[in-house]
């Protein structure tokens, strides 16, 4: 499935849900979390301390929360800000990013949460969407974004990349100008699924400007059983931000396929990957992706698995930073 019918399709949240019912499902578990942090055992050798943000990606969301609400229902959890979605389906439009991604970002920022990243379907600077949406996020202070997809049509996979490669790099420029950082997702399926295809036209540009958005559940799924590992200190010098899910491999009757699940409960080596994010001094903005379908027979019990979810998997993600980069 391409991501540009991913990022239209249902939402793992159903329904509608309201601020309170979501709350309080949340607050249960974290209180039963409180202590998820104190059980990940401490770095033996004392590192920086992480000091990005670590953000909730809004996809979830977006079809049951407007962003004000989002917030407010985001903020008591212990995220630092938000990876919002300004694409197609998103939370912000993209033709109607001048005009309210000013108005998202301040009703986030009342609820004492950033926005460090956006997440964007951008492909090329001609794209008649990608300054307005660029140059606002600049003056808003963002200072990365999310760029979109290229794909191979596998007739000839060498001129297929490097035609992605010229179309980033159109984008990139237009990026610098507008003062904002681009970081490239890899993604399976498409055009940087395999790191090294993607390095050969970031690697040549200003790290200054673009990098990666290094992705632990598809640089797993891709790398098998040790490239994955070379995948990310390959990407590591040049990080700009970071997703985090889990994954594992289920069988169907089309073959093995990828199936979502709660963080620390698939194939991602959390501790590897976060001992390299930690080496390499990362800190930049940690975007946690909650993807899977919560469990539950009716509605209600989904959004409240859901909230569930969401506490516990931020309470595992931040075992392994503390256990990566030591003491916070």
């Amino acid at each position: 499935m391409r991501e540009s019918d991913r990022s239209s399709s249902p939402s793992p949240v159903s329904g509608s849900i309201s601020r309170r019912e979501f709350l309080g499902t949340a607050s249960a578990a974290l209180m039963a979390t409180a202590d998820a942090g104190a059980a990940v055992p401490r770095a033996a050798a004392a590192r920086e301390p992480y000091r990005g943000k670590v953000c909730l990606f809004s996809k979830m969301f977006q079809n049951v929360m407007d962003w004000r609400r989002l917030a407010q229902t985001v903020q008591p959890l212990g995220f630092d800000g938000l990876d919002l979605t300004v694409r197609p389906g998103g939370h912000v439009a993209p033709e109607r990013a001048a005009e309210d991604l000013p108005q998202a970002v301040g009703n986030i920022r009342e609820a004492s949460l950033d926005v460090p990243l956006i997440t964007t379907a951008l492909t090329s600077a001609s794209d008649p969407t990608a300054r307005p949406i660029l140059a606002t996020a600049a003056k808003l202070g963002i200072k990365f974004f999310k760029a979109g997809y290229y794909y191979y049509k596998f007739k000839d996979v060498r001129q297929e990349l490097a035609a992605a490669g010229k179309e980033f790099r159109g984008l990139a420029e237009l990026a610098r100008q507008c003062g904002i950082q681009v970081g490239y997702h890899n993604h399976s399926e498409y055009v940087g699924a395999a790191l090294w295809d993607s390095a050969t036209f970031i690697d040549p540009l200003d790290p200054q400007w673009a990098g990666f958005y290094l992705d632990s559940c598809h640089v797993t799924a891709e790398g098998g059983v040790g490239a994955w590992k070379s995948a990310v200190h390959l990407a590591a010098p040049r990080l700009k931000m970071v997703a985090i899910k889990d994954f594992y491999w289920k069988a169907t009757s089309k073959g093995w396929e990828y199936a979502m699940c709660p963080l620390g409960e698939g194939r991602v080596d959390l501790k590897y990957f976060f001992g390299v994010l930690a080496e390499a001094n990362h800190q930049g903005p940690i975007s946690l992706h909650l993807e899977y379908e919560p469990e539950g027979e009716s509605i209600e019990e989904k959004n409240a698995n859901m909230a569930v979810s969401v506490v516990r998997d931020l309470a595992v993600l931040k075992g392994h930073l503390a256990e990566a980069y030591g003491k916070q």
